[in-house]
């Protein structure tokens, strides 16, 4: 059989996977689910590019790093504007179908926890939510142990030669990243005199108030849509996420500015 436009795209497959719960169905209950199999989708994408970004860095490829940031940043971008989709559906519509959703919920998203690991924001009590031996778990397990962008760029910095303090090559990667004031004279000297590692470090700083701005639209459209409520399978909803608010990824690029 030749090659198609849908059977490349498994169309009938991707089309037969919106299948829902309600009685009717309710109408909006279709659009609460491509919304959310769009966002496994670009998850997927994030992590596949994130980790190329880490193989560009360990080769010292500056130009596809930034190539590769900016195509990150672009479908964050995508990723935040499709909450304004999600906010045409009332509250009183999501009410609708939500009692079917039953223990199902976003904070359950083991892609999206992968790419906090993956970006630095590792919690190892977040494998718990996963039982033992699920192939979910199993990935967390290995983002868990393996090195974070920050990491990826602390050694580009070394490998171009920087005096990166030693603390920041060999810290535990299994733990979030934390602050390292060490680290601020380096990251003063590469804005002063280096601009291409410059920019290199704004689109990271780029990517940070990215992940930033998905986090508060979605603590925003939350609360929009369930006020106060306990979220799905329960999680505290908005209460729990308004914690997740105003906490960088690669603190360091945050601190220096009052330094600079």
């Amino acid at each position: 059989m030749a090659l198609t436009y849908s059977t490349y795209l498994k169309l009938e497959e991707l089309l037969a996977l919106q299948q829902p719960l309600s009685d009717g169905p309710e109408h909006d209950e279709t659009l609460f689910i491509v919304i959310h199999q769009v966002y496994e989708l670009w998850f997927k994408q994030v992590l596949h590019e994130l980790d190329y970004l880490c193989v560009l860095l360990d080769r010292g490829d500056e130009a596809r790093s930034l190539h590769t940031l900016k195509r990150v940043l672009t479908i964050l971008k995508v990723v935040v504007a499709q909450i304004d989709v999600l906010e045409t559906m009332t509250p009183l519509e999501f009410l609708s179908f939500r009692a079917r959703l039953e223990q199902g919920s976003g904070f359950q998203s083991f892609q999206f926890r992968e790419l906090e690991f993956l970006l630095g924001a590792k919690n190892p009590a977040a494998l718990d939510r996963y039982p033992p031996g699920s192939e979910a778990r199993a990935r967390l397990e290995r983002r868990l142990a393996a090195p974070t962008v920050w990491d990826a760029f602390m050694h580009y910095l070394k490998g171009r030669g920087l005096a990166v303090p030693d603390e920041a090559l060999k810290r535990d990667v299994r733990q979030r990243t934390a602050p390292m004031p060490a680290l601020h004279p380096l990251l003063i000297q590469i804005y002063r005199t280096d601009p291409l590692l410059a920019s290199l470090c704004e689109r990271l700083v780029d990517l940070d108030e990215g992940i930033q701005e998905w986090r508060y639209r979605h603590v925003k459209m939350v609360q929009r849509t369930i006020g106060g409520k306990h979220g799905t399978g329960g999680s505290a909803g908005a209460a729990y996420l308004a914690t997740t608010l105003d906490q960088p990824i690669f603190p360091d690029l945050w601190a220096i500015r009052t330094e600079l």
